[in-house]
């Protein structure tokens, strides 16, 4: 449903309801691809949206405006959940720009190779004027991709945020208050960990950039998700905390198992965690999706690893979750590892290599346990667990 959101400016994206899967991380509820239309003296669309959903793009304008009065196409973000439909776009409403940053254009004939389109190049800090409305554009180089920026329509108070502050959720609300705010920051928690944790020191310094220019912002409008008009504040001071790895009193317990010993021990470590007083998320790998695992790693202070050796490595879901985990950079964190094995052990060293990797504090050498544990293993799993609780409150001061 078309919504308006501000006097003539418009909600005319689409709702995706049945993606499961974006690259690696679980859409478990479906996403939205937003794009937005201001009507003024001149006429502006504010990105498309995913090619499979441009019939749903098109619908919505045809029911504000003839798709050819639009004056200008304004691409924030090139990513093909954006930009995928474009080139038809273009071809139907035949805008006498398309606007983007420098590195946009560079992506767009990467993209498309379509030098004939009525490209506009514009500047950071650059302003537009379109009517009784101006528009300015702010780069934000890497969140996260090189061409991203951002659109503010200061008379408005608008911010047209690209892929920031925005949550993969598929729901027929459009804003922030119509939906339960602890679902949301959790679905704003799981997109900032899996998408933007990598580039925290760039959110850290554009959210400092947009004090310093003072825009005023009574409203967030994002790419995905629920348009922010009641929760902008918390919005913004969550990005700020997430940047800077604010972490709480919480403790990630990861693991894999062959035939439950590396379980036993988890369970064991996380025991050891709770008597100091830290709260534990104990997470297996085979039931768990390692972008919500990483949604939880966000804001723990500490990261245990558990895998039993397989092949003289690790077990190919904890492989992969590493991976995953490292290109992401989790700041700050406190590690520990454990594992059981038959005869060779390696996975614990892997392990700790892993996070020396990532410039974890390695509080503990690891605990190895041949076959099966027994009450004594168990004693050491859970000492294990103590330390790494006693290490996360003296981090926190505590």
């Amino acid at each position: 449903m078309i919504t308006e959101i501000k006097k003539d400016i418009y909600w005319v994206g689409a709702i995706d309801w049945t993606i499961r899967d974006f690259h690696g991380y679980s859409t478990y509820e479906g996403t939205t691809y937003n794009a937005y239309l201001l009507k003024d003296e001149k006429t502006v669309l504010f990105d498309t949206v995913k090619k499979s959903k441009m019939s749903d793009l098109v619908h919505h304008i045809r029911s504000l405006t003839d798709p050819q009065k639009i004056d200008y196409i304004v691409v924030n973000h090139v990513e093909m959940d954006h930009s995928g439909s474009l080139p038809e776009m273009i071809d139907l409403i035949k805008p006498e720009k398309v606007i983007c940053s420098s590195m946009g254009k560079k992506a767009l004939l990467d993209h498309f190779h379509r030098e004939d389109w009525p490209y506009e190049v514009v500047a950071p800090g650059q302003v537009i004027s379109v009517g009784k409305r101006s528009i300015q554009f702010i780069e934000t180089r890497m969140l996260h991709w090189p061409d991203s920026m951002f659109s503010y329509i200061p008379e408005e108070k608008l911010l047209i945020s690209s892929d920031a502050f925005g949550e993969h959720w598929a729901t027929s609300e459009r804003f922030d208050d119509e939906v339960d705010f602890t679902t949301l920051m959790q679905h704003n928690a799981k997109y900032y960990a899996n998408i933007l944790l990598l580039y925290s020191p760039l959110v850290a310094k554009l959210i400092e950039n947009v004090k310093k220019l003072g825009l005023q912002i009574d409203m967030i409008a994002p790419d995905h998700g629920l348009i922010k008009r009641k929760h902008v504040a918390e919005i913004l001071q969550a990005y700020a905390d997430w940047a800077n790895h604010k972490a709480k009193k919480k403790a990630v317990v990861v693991y894999d198992t062959m035939w439950h010993s590396t379980e036993m021990m988890a369970k064991a470590v996380a025991d050891g965690l709770m008597r100091e007083g830290v709260s534990v998320k104990l997470m297996d790998l085979q039931v768990c999706h390692r972008s919500d695992v990483m949604t939880e790693v966000l804001d723990a202070k500490a990261v245990v690893l558990g895998c039993p050796t397989l092949n003289n490595g690790l077990l190919p879901r904890m492989a992969g979750f590493l991976m995953y985990m490292r290109g992401l950079k989790p700041g700050g964190k406190i590690g520990a590892a454990f594992g059981s094995y038959g005869w060779s052990g390696e996975a614990v060293k892997l392990m700790n290599q892993a996070m020396e990797e990532m410039k974890f504090d390695i509080v503990h050498e690891g605990i190895r346990v041949k076959y099966v544990p027994v009450h004594e293993n168990l004693k050491e799993c859970v000492e294990l667990g103590k330390k790494v609780g006693q290490a996360v409150k003296a981090a926190l001061g505590e």
